[in-house]
């Protein structure tokens, strides 16, 4: 009877070449003794390098925020800070109106260390006793997350500063004498009219309310907002008079740049309202009014360098992990 040729077909010496062959392929995988080869190795090696690397980025990306926040800290704290503005006093130089985007400003701690506040200066400093007894507790000083999430949210300007961080302009320095008004509604210094461009006067009412004369105490500041008629500021701030004054000790910083938004990039004026009464005896040498101006240049920049720096390393990071992944 004819057979089926799948079971009953005898071996072929072709048969027995392929089974040799197929042995001998499984010995060269295995090897002699029965171990991987070192083909084997190498992959296994490669996956494990490759699970190291996965590792890694795990072990970096720590060290890199703590990294940054670290430098972010130390610049914010010694060199410069951004600041966000709360509201409107100092319209329309610095915006923080109803309803607008508030300016982003970067503020520079180093001027002050080579040289003293002057008329005209910006400045953010925390508000004397005087300015804040009858301030009401702010919503986060009975929550500590809430007051830990404000600190980090204002220190990148995210969030509006302290209740007692102030935002102001500088007028008149220690032992000046400072009242108003002229005949031409303006203020004097030292019974000098100064000069103002940057007033604002918000609903069209040109005419400031009358108050000193004050003699500001040495040591300390008369500062005013450029939106004159809307300002809680030396003249009504502790009751006014010298109560009004703010300690140099209490200055923060220079006003720099406006940062953002980018359609206010602007540097942020510092006219000295007094340029034009002050005499030669009292003006610093060139060499001297320039070097602050370059250091806190110098020291404004790194605060949006490292900030850069440090988002654009933690997205390589993530991206080369995504890649890895797929």
């Amino acid at each position: 009877m004819p057979s089926n040729a799948a079971e009953d077909e005898p071996n072929r010496p072709e048969d027995d070449g392929e089974k040799e062959a197929s042995s001998h392929a499984a010995s060269s995988e295995s090897g002699s003794d029965g171990r991987p080869s070192s083909d084997d190795s190498g992959t296994a090696q490669a996956g494990s390098a490759k699970h190291k690397k996965q590792r890694s980025f795990w072990k970096e990306l720590p060290i890199l925020i703590v990294v940054a926040l670290v430098l972010a800290f130390v610049i914010q704290q010694f060199i410069a800070r951004v600041y966000m503005i709360p509201s409107g006093s100092m319209e329309q130089t610095l915006h923080g109106c109803p309803g607008c985007t508030p300016d982003r400003i970067l503020v520079d701690k180093v001027t002050y260390r080579f040289a003293d506040p002057g008329p005209g200066d910006v400045v953010v400093f925390r508000g004397p006793d005087a300015w804040v007894e009858d301030d009401p507790p702010s919503d986060s000083a009975g929550n500590p997350i809430a007051s830990f999430f404000q600190n980090v949210g204002s220190a990148f300007g995210l969030a509006p500063p302290d209740e007692r961080d102030f935002v102001k302009r500088i007028i008149a320095t220690g032992g000046q004498t400072i009242e108003c008004c002229d005949d031409e509604n303006r203020v004097l210094v030292d019974g000098k009219p100064l000069d103002e461009p940057y007033i604002y006067w918000q609903g069209g009412e040109a005419e400031q309310r009358d108050f000193g004369p004050v003699t500001v105490p040495e040591d300390a500041v008369w500062v005013m907002g450029d939106n004159r008629n809307n300002s809680a500021d030396s003249r009504f701030q502790g009751g006014g008079g010298e109560r009004g004054a703010v300690p140099v000790d209490n200055i923060i910083g220079k006003a720099r740049l406006i940062v953002l938004p980018p359609s206010r990039w602007d540097v942020v004026s510092d006219h000295n309202p007094q340029a034009a009464a002050e005499a030669s005896a009292m003006s610093a040498p060139a060499w001297q009014q320039g070097l602050p101006l370059a250091a806190g240049a110098l020291a404004a920049w790194p605060t949006l360098f490292v900030s850069r720096k440090a988002g654009a390393g933690v997205r390589r990071l993530l991206t080369r992990r995504f890649r890895r992944e797929r």
